[in-house]
């Protein structure tokens, strides 16, 4: 293992930054701007069973350090996505790839996880209990410990690849949901999904998202995000993926020491294209200045560290 390696689930990752879901589409239009094989891996574009266009616009709106997002999980569903995105990304990208899975039943979730399972490229399934910006799925199941853990055994019954469930910070208590999916099976647990947010525009007098709340995300969040994976990595004994307003290799490492054995960058892709390039170049400098030998040995520091 070289300086930046960590092991994901059974899978080495040359280091730990990954781009997350929704921010990284299926990779190849990165390809175009740097050779995204740099990557530890990448969490593409979340994927559901049947093909969704998403919310109405406006989608987007712009806040202090951070935006809101209510896209709401547009993708061609999965067979298309298995037919013609996964073939495109094989030409540009040769490492394993985890797929990002949404549904809106216990059942839509399994069959979409069950045709990622058997794709060869596909190295983790990163079940999404946990996006605010759908009605009637994603994050109804994220907030409630017994409808999480039916998500996760379900998956689980179908398919031989590691599971790694996605949660939201919109809940009161996000040790205990992590937990369950640990005890339903979950090989890990990614965090933090998008805060709950709102903008209200002054002239109109309404919201700025048709969607009205979305997806509050970027630098403001990362105190948030960093408390969160500190208490379930504290918690659990299976890998912690952490994530939410990561924007520098300086946040990787703070997140890594809060018990994160992956880090997923998310915002930070929006506002520059090649944000997962430099921070993983800068990882190194990082490490020189703070005495870090190797990234797979700070994992969790800050908990043992006093």
């Amino acid at each position: 293992m070289g300086r930046l390696s960590v092991n994901l689930c059974g899978i080495e990752l040359d280091n730990p930054v990954i781009p997350a879901s929704g921010t990284f589409g299926y990779g190849y239009e990165f390809a175009e701007i740097y050779d995204i094989n740099i990557l530890g891996t990448f969490s593409f574009k979340g994927t559901t069973k049947d093909p969704r266009f998403g919310n109405p616009t406006p989608r987007i709106a712009e806040c202090t350090s951070g935006m809101i997002n209510a896209v709401g999980l547009q993708n061609p569903g999965v067979e298309k996505v298995i037919s013609e995105e996964l073939p495109r990304l094989k030409k540009c990208f040769n490492k394993p790839v985890m797929a990002n899975v949404s549904g809106f039943s216990v059942p839509d979730y399994a069959y979409t996880c069950e045709k990622l399972d058997k794709e060869e490229q596909v190295g983790w399934l990163e079940v999404n209990v946990s996006c605010p910006n759908v009605h009637g799925g994603g994050m109804s199941f994220g907030t409630d410990p017994k409808a999480a853990a039916e998500v996760v055994k379900a998956v689980k019954a179908v398919t031989t690849k590691p599971v790694i469930v996605k949660l939201s910070p919109n809940v009161t208590d996000i040790v205990a949901i992590a937990k369950a999916c640990e005890d339903a099976g979950a090989d890990g647990i990614s965090l933090i999904n998008t805060m709950l947010g709102m903008r209200i525009d002054l002239k109109t007098k309404k919201p700025v998202i048709a969607n009205k709340m979305g997806g509050f995300s970027g630098p403001a969040i990362f105190p948030v995000a960093v408390r969160m994976v500190y208490q379930v990595a504290s918690a659990v004994k299976v890998p912690v993926v952490g994530m939410g307003g990561v924007a520098t290799a300086e946040d990787v490492v703070e997140m890594m020491l809060a018990g994160a054995t992956a880090v997923e960058v998310g915002a930070a892709n929006l506002v520059d294209p090649c944000a997962c390039r430099d921070i993983i170049a800068d990882l190194p400098r990082v490490m020189d200045k703070y005495g870090i030998k190797s990234l797979s040995e700070i994992i969790g520091a800050a908990r043992t560290s006093r």
